[in-house]
């Protein structure tokens, strides 16, 4: 029988503020180049007034893979809290123009938080260095989440920032619990070696009892079994999930699944923007997967996702990914 969704995406609904400087000016404004920290909404007023000019796109880690997923063709569905306000309605309308389903309920007008944003600065080698504020959409909680939605996944993919807020675990648990039932499977993303570092147990706990599929880097994996050795910890996540898809930047990416492996090269392009790389890789990849396609190739349509994000200033492909990867002869 099949499901309403290929892959309902659960995470932080952002929209970003996309700006470039040099380092100097992340060294005078007190920000970390190249990894996400939280910030209240003070900061972000402050670091927005002393940017230059910026460009608002919606965003959100998943909620990126998930518009690669509804830009490639597939049956998609977001869960994520905005607020009923202008960076609520452009996220609002962003996601569902481009044909995902986005139905979680709006937090009201009069919510003393705002819609998430994150102040994305991006350094003239393509790192990006994000400032998150997040918002309404730290308050996601278990009625958020439609059981008869996660029934209908074949897969959910759940978003590694989004065990930042008071009632993430339990919506995650929740979501979990009504895919599998309906015999559903659950992907993760780790998202970023600080989230890892507040939520380590939690990750790992969820990672051994409930993820089929894992998705993370190279920074990532090494942080989330603390060791600085990458093969080991690639062996040790592949005795824990039944597929791991870890990216290593411009050496490509491995998975690994029932004792075998790969590693798929990428084509050398130019940096622009990192923003999005992991986001498209993991969208194409479970694309590809939903459409009964082999992991190798699986892997290479995310590595080619992930080399069109990164040419251009945003977070989400502006190519025809299907044609590329017709080009490429992967479809």
């Amino acid at each position: 029988m099949n499901k309403d969704f290929q892959i309902v995406g659960i995470g932080n609904a952002m929209v970003d503020i996309l700006a470039r400087c040099d380092d100097a000016f992340l060294s005078d404004a007190g920000v970390e180049k190249g990894i996400m920290q939280l910030i209240d909404m003070d900061r972000a007023v402050d670091l927005y007034s002393r940017i230059g000019p910026a460009r608002e796109v919606s965003g959100g880690s998943a909620a990126n893979t998930i518009a690669v997923i509804a830009q490639l063709g597939g049956r998609t569905a977001y869960v994520g809290k905005v607020k009923d306000d202008q960076l609520g309605q452009i996220f609002t309308h962003d996601l569902r123009a481009i044909g995902a389903t986005y139905e979680t309920s709006l937090a009201p007008k009069d919510h003393e938080a705002e819609t998430g944003r994150c102040i994305v600065l991006v350094t003239p080698d393509g790192e990006r260095s994000m400032n998150t504020y997040l918002g309404v959409t730290e308050f996601l909680a278990p009625e958020d989440i439609d059981d008869a939605q996660m029934a209908q996944a074949e897969w959910i993919y759940l978003e590694g920032y989004r065990f930042d807020g008071p009632d993430s675990k339990a919506a995650f648990a929740k979501a979990i619990d009504a895919c599998k039932g309906a015999g559903g499977r659950v992907s993760l993303t780790l998202s970023d070696p600080f989230c890892i570092e507040r939520h380590r147990d939690s990750f790992r706990q969820m990672i051994i009892d409930g993820v089929d599929l894992l998705f993370c880097n190279r920074a990532e994996l090494l942080s989330m079994y603390q060791t600085d050795d990458f093969e080991t910890a690639l062996a040790q996540c592949g005795t824990e999930v039944d597929i791991l898809a870890c990216t290593d930047s411009e050496n490509g990416a491995h998975v690994l699944a029932a004792g075998e492996r790969w590693h798929l090269p990428v084509a050398p392009v130019e940096i622009v923007d990192a923003t999005g790389a992991g986001d498209a890789f993991a969208g194409a990849f479970l694309w590809g997967l939903a459409e009964g396609h082999a992991l190798d190739i699986c892997g290479r349509m995310g590595n080619v996702a992930a080399g069109s994000v990164i040419q251009h200033i945003g977070p989400r492909p502006e190519a025809d990914l299907r044609a590329l990867f017709e080009k490429g002869g992967l479809v």
